[in-house]
């Protein structure tokens, strides 16, 4: 099938969106609202990237590395020059860890671990263009090798001491999946101290419509889960004990699975590491794959997160009940994802998954990870079906996501059944996993 779009009109406009966004060893989330590097974006970025300037791709990630903690853990933003945005460093307090970069201000949270999927990217790219791109690719595989690994060791150390094969988050934000209806149980938990600082918020003046962005109340359990890992120093065991919300995150316990085979495939192709690390990698694929299939409701056929301070299962029905196929073929989830509650749905205005079943009395087609179309979202999809030898399916959505982004706007997320762009237009994620869909 065609897609009826320019593509190289709108290549075009996706390269200038990396360009404009461009901080120089870094590329900002977004011109205003988000002005600086997020762990997830950055990754998903540098994909992008790749397509322009290998090289220009690497220091994205060499940056996002700069500010990688002792520990392994790579922090969820990177902060910029740049001001604005709240909660900044000052909040965040990570000078005060122990484990966090001296020279880098940091937040003191995690991200999904898409980087080991970035780089393979970035290879395929040069090898795709051959001569230096395809060494300093390839080199820098060997340079971070044991960086990308420790980051992968962490999660499944400090994210998951009883090797359940499902990493733990302490805030919503550490899914990246912020105020998804998977954590209002755990969040209504939460309930802020008399103590909790008082707050300015800068967000939603970036916005069109503040109804778009989570309420106050739910920023207030967000600043209260943060206080609550700042008074521990972010110290990892410290943390499991006094945090208010602990859950088992499928999705991003998905992700790992899938990056860890990427980067032992890369250890093994381009001899970096070792055959133990390689083997290591290959085990914590397993772990977590695993984990993720323990999840499954034999009712709904999805996956479901669980909240380790109740020890009962969430069930929504949400994008995160698809992880199961970020990991591999599964003939019953390829069914539900393309059926008539999701992407086979009449009223959608392109048939892609949102992030709320448009079938669940629940969904806010307007409100954030409630219920709108995020372009990176299906970009994951549309790779590991591709990955998978799902050649239709990846094919499906690539030409359903070019035409939903014809236009060239950008948009963070999109009206599912208007096909509205929503939250910040010119979003540089956004524009990168375009450029990844034309070059395929």
């Amino acid at each position: 099938m065609l897609v009826p779009v320019s593509d190289v009109g709108l290549g075009d406009r996706a390269a200038q969106v990396l360009r404009r966004n461009d901080l120089g060893s870094m590329t900002a989330a977004a011109p205003r609202l988000y002005p600086h590097m997020w762990s997830w974006d950055s990754a998903l970025i540098a994909v992008g990237l790749a397509q322009l300037s290998v090289p220009r791709a690497v220091t994205e990630l060499r940056t996002l590395l700069r500010a990688q903690w002792s520990t392994g853990m790579i922090p969820h933003i990177v902060f910029s020059a740049g001001d604005g945005y709240f909660p900044g460093p000052e909040r965040w307090g990570t000078q005060a860890a122990a484990a966090a970069p001296a020279s880098v201000r940091t937040s003191g949270i995690c991200q999904p671990p898409v980087h080991a999927v970035a780089v393979r990217r970035i290879v395929d790219a040069g090898r795709r263009a051959g001569g230096s791109a395809r060494e300093e690719a390839e080199a820098f595989v060997r340079e971070t090798f044991g960086a990308w690994l420790a980051w992968h060791r962490w999660l499944a150390t400090a994210r998951d001491p009883d090797r359940r094969g499902l990493v733990e988050i302490y805030h919503g934000w550490e899914s990246g999946m912020d105020n998804s209806p998977r954590w209002d149980r755990p969040y209504a938990a939460v309930v802020p101290g008399a103590e909790l600082p008082s707050f300015v918020r800068t967000d939603v003046d970036h916005v069109g419509d503040a109804r778009e962005r989570p309420t106050d109340a739910e920023y207030g359990r967000y600043l209260w889960l943060v206080e609550q890992l700042r008074r521990v120093g972010y110290d990892d065991d410290a943390a499991r004990d006094v945090v208010g919300f602990r859950v088992a995150d499928v999705f991003t316990s998905a992700i790992l699975a899938v990056a860890s085979e990427e980067l032992a495939l890369l250890g093994e192709e381009l001899g970096a590491g070792s055959g133990d690390d390689v083997a290591e990698l290959r085990e914590l694929a397993a772990r977590f794959r695993a984990g993720v299939a323990s999840t499954v409701s034999p009712s709904t056929g999805l996956a479901r997160d669980l909240d380790r301070r109740s020890g009962e299962w969430i069930e929504t029905e949400t994008v995160a009940g698809f992880a199961p196929l970020l990991c591999g073929p599964d003939d019953r989830q390829r069914e539900l994802f393309w059926g008539e509650r999701w992407c086979g749905h009449p009223a959608l205005a392109h048939p892609l998954p949102p992030t709320v079943s448009p079938s669940d009395p629940g969904l806010q087609p307007r409100a954030y990870w409630r219920g709108p179309v995020w372009p990176i979202v299906s970009w994951l999809f549309s790779w590991a079906f591709a990955r998978h030898g799902d050649d239709d399916g990846a094919g499906r959505l690539r030409e359903a996501s070019l035409r939903q982004l014809a236009a060239g706007d950008f948009g963070e997320y999109y009206e599912p059944f208007t096909g509205e762009p929503l939250g910040s237009l010119h979003q540089s994620w956004t524009a990168a996993v375009t450029l990844d869909w034309l070059s395929r």
